[in-house]
């Protein structure tokens, strides 16, 4: 019944996690060394979690491939949000990006289509990036 929506939820976390980007990108240079760690590998890890998750939901025996495709998300969200401070926090970001994109599928294909766990990682999705999004505003 949710199968068919699982590409909206796919582009509404993408459409969201790009609104962060520009808004970080806006006051990158308010936002401090340790903070910016922090915010390169919350962004890569959880939205290459999610992707993988909802991409082997959606195409269950398909691991190489959605493998390959969530590390690339991870990889390249890790990098633009540590990018947007130094290259030390580029590669923590990139490094965290691809160990979470790697991981993300067999977590997916672990939980067996449940979508309590799916709504939960949104769930936690969505608070890491609001309380990233605060704590970049506070300092």
């Amino acid at each position: 019944m949710l199968a068919g929506y699982l590409g909206y939820l796919l582009y509404g976390n993408v459409l969201i996690l790009v609104c962060t980007y520009l808004y970080l990108f806006r006051i990158r240079r308010l936002i401090g060394y340790q903070l910016g760690m922090n915010i390169s590998n919350m962004a890569g890890g959880f939205i290459a979690i999610v992707t993988g998750v909802i991409l082997i939901y959606q195409f269950p025996l398909n691991f190489v491939v959605v493998t390959i495709i969530t590390t690339l998300i991870g990889v390249a969200a890790g990098g633009l949000f540590g990018s947007l401070f130094d290259y030390q926090t580029m590669l923590t970001g990139y490094g965290n990006g691809l160990m979470m994109g790697i991981m993300a599928p067999m977590i997916g294909a672990a939980a067996k289509n449940s979508y309590i766990f799916l709504t939960f990682l949104e769930g936690i999705f969505l608070l890491s990036l609001f309380l990233l999004v605060l704590s970049a505003k506070h300092t």
